[in-house]
């Protein structure tokens, strides 16, 4: 727990730093790529409620990281996307937890860190841990 505490607030203090919190990041990372992507989506993803979601990607529309566009099938659905700014953060971001994990996990071999990855793996599955942590 102390190590994961340290990693994520290391990496949290970081992305403050940018102006972004862990949540929005969480974000910003489901959306990089996926150009079909939903609130719902991102609610399911995270296991965040659809009201936190919204209160998230109004902060990242805000930011002008994130648009929101009606679906040309079903005007009910909003489609979500990143602007330039967005797609050109999210690099600059998922460097700063590359940077995180090896400052933490560099003093592993490459052999301790997949056997540590695989047991973590293991863990979540077996506990059914789905959702991408954002606090």
């Amino acid at each position: 727990r102390r190590v994961s505490n340290e990693v994520s607030g290391a990496f949290a203090r970081e992305l403050q730093a940018e102006g972004v919190s862990v949540a929005e990041w969480v974000a910003l990372r489901l959306l990089h790529g996926e150009a079909r992507r939903t609130p719902g989506d991102l609610a399911t993803l995270t296991g965040m409620t659809r009201g936190a979601v919204s209160k998230v990607l109004d902060k990242l529309e805000a930011k002008a990281l994130v648009t929101r566009t009606q679906s040309p099938e079903d005007n009910r659905v909003q489609r979500l996307s990143l602007t330039r700014s967005g797609q050109r953060l999210v690099p600059r971001l998922a460097a700063l937890a590359d940077r995180n994990d090896a400052r933490f996990f560099g003093c592993l071999t490459a052999g301790e860190q997949t056997a540590l990855r695989k047991l973590l793996e293991k863990l979540a599955d077996f506990h059914r841990v789905r959702e991408v942590p954002v606090d």
